[in-house]
């Protein structure tokens, strides 16, 4: 039996009936777009940076908002109703800074 709509919109098995689009059979290939080459490198970047050979999924949505994206749009997935989706402006700040152990220390020493 075929699957006519997939559920999350994510899905890319490959069978009868499936093809992958042109953006991910290009990016398989080794051709990639300017937009992934260059996610691409900024994720390098961020790992020699910082000494990681495997960032978190957190450290990845920070390098996808400083290189300027934002949430704009309406998501195209089906979640299942597990998260909430909203919409920011397009100038919105990464709001991605890291504090350290001693800037929160000083923080609670000025606090008290």
């Amino acid at each position: 039996q075929f699957e006519t709509a997939s559920p999350t919109n994510l899905e890319r098995r490959r069978g009868p009936g499936r093809r992958l689009s042109d953006f991910v059979r290009d990016a398989e290939e080794g051709e990639m777009s300017k937009e992934q080459f260059m996610f691409l490198m900024a994720i390098d970047a961020f790992k020699r940076s910082n000494g990681k050979s495997f960032p978190t999924w957190t450290d990845v949505l920070e390098v996808i908002r400083k290189l300027g994206y934002r949430k704009t749009m309406p998501t195209e997935l089906n979640l299942g109703g597990r998260a909430e989706d909203w919409r920011e402006r397009a100038d919105a700040p990464s709001n991605t800074t890291h504090s350290t152990p001693d800037d929160k220390a000083e923080n609670r020493r000025n606090a008290a």
